[in-house]
């Protein structure tokens, strides 16, 4: 087992409900054949050019975001914790708690999927499909384009240019705003946008019971597909009475950072679940929680945490798995101002290809770690 550090800068800083992003750092994990010792330094980060002489046979991504994963020193001591597991990668496996280091499991999860179905020749997607019982994956999956804060003019004007690269469904934040002024540029996209369009508005946990009940009475005639997570992460319980009273259907995506999925299908609290592999521990628990929502009658939307192109090609495998998944928020490769690798998985009229190499993307990634 080896690991890279790595340090990439966002094209320009993200505001999310917890912080302001300007960067996302990590670890690559590599798995399989050790190089011999040019490859011991790597474990403390000391030596990333002699981990490039050793090319992994699985790799994986671990990039915490405080708020959704473990802080950075906690993922970081735990991968190296694992790392000198003297049982292995799989023992060290066993070892991680999803639930105190998510990013660190989903990095050495990943690898280990990824080794194993380049051994057997197949795809991520069948690997996590076949395990879960699921029909053959999907050759692309639907995302949707995200829109972020502006004026109703800019608003539209962005919408209107996602629109003609080829997405149908756009997400737009709102929240930071009050709500007259939200209203306005919602209503200016759907002018700009028309029907056909699917529209998500994403209040990112902003509002209180009483204004996300007015903001959803507001919003019903522009026929949002879904209001996502108008209420505080903590309060599940007002999305459970949200949810009874409103006719436009809400999502929840911060909630599970403060309850499990079964917590929130258990409280009927939700239309749609927002999932996200690097927060949840892995791709196979993603797949397992979506699975999950679909038993409840709760449609799964697969997401990243702007992660690098490794983290982010394994969800668009974990996303195709997902039997008529809706639109994903996967396309967030142009929020990074460098990446690890060439991205093998480009939004093209308004979906990504799962590429069909071995593994995550056959030998794609081997270069980086």
């Amino acid at each position: 087992m080896r690991l890279r550090p790595f340090s990439l800068a966002l094209a320009s800083p993200l505001r999310t409900a917890r912080a302001e992003l300007t960067e996302r750092a990590g670890f690559l994990v590599g798995i399989g054949d050790d190089g011999g010792d040019d490859a011991a330094p790597g474990v403390d980060g000391s030596s990333a050019a002699g981990l490039e002489t050793a090319p992994a046979t699985g790799i994986g991504e671990a990039t915490p975001l405080p708020g959704w994963t473990e802080s950075p020193s906690a993922c970081e001591r735990a991968l190296r914790e694992a790392a000198a597991e003297p049982g292995g990668p799989r023992t060290a496996l066993a070892g991680l708690d999803a639930g105190e280091t998510p990013a660190a499991r989903h990095g050495l999860a990943l690898a280990l999927d990824d080794a194993a179905a380049r051994e057997v020749g197949e795809s991520l997607a069948s690997r996590l499909a076949d395990r879960s019982g699921l029909p053959a994956p999907a050759d692309s999956v639907p995302v949707n384009a995200t829109i972020g804060d502006g004026t109703p003019e800019a608003t539209a004007t962005a919408s209107e240019r996602a629109v003609a690269d080829g997405y149908r469904c756009l997400k737009v934040k709102a929240g930071a705003r009050p709500l007259d002024r939200d209203l306005d540029r919602l209503r200016a996209v759907r002018r700009a946008v028309g029907p056909a369009v699917d529209l998500r508005v994403d209040a990112n946990g902003a509002w209180d019971r009483s204004s996300a009940r007015r903001a959803l009475e507001r919003l019903k005639p522009l026929d949002p597909a879904y209001v996502e997570q108008p209420l505080p992460a903590t309060d599940l319980a007002g999305a459970t009475a949200l949810r009874a009273e409103s006719d436009v259907p809400i999502a929840v995506d911060e909630s599970l950072t403060e309850h499990s999925i079964a917590e929130v299908l258990a409280a009927d609290a939700t239309d749609v679940v927002v999932i996200k592999p690097m927060a949840l521990g892995g791709p196979d628990r993603a797949l397992d929680a979506a699975v999950r929502a679909r038993e409840a009658d709760v449609e799964p939307v697969l997401t990243t945490t702007i992660d690098p192109v490794v983290a982010r090609t394994a969800a668009v495998h974990v996303a195709s798995a997902v039997p008529d998944v809706l639109p994903c928020g996967l396309a967030t490769g142009g929020l990074l101002d460098e990446d690890l690798a060439p991205d093998p998985c480009p939004v093209v009229d308004g979906r990504m290809e799962v590429p069909d190499g071995p593994g995550i993307a056959g030998d794609a990634f081997d270069g980086v770690v």
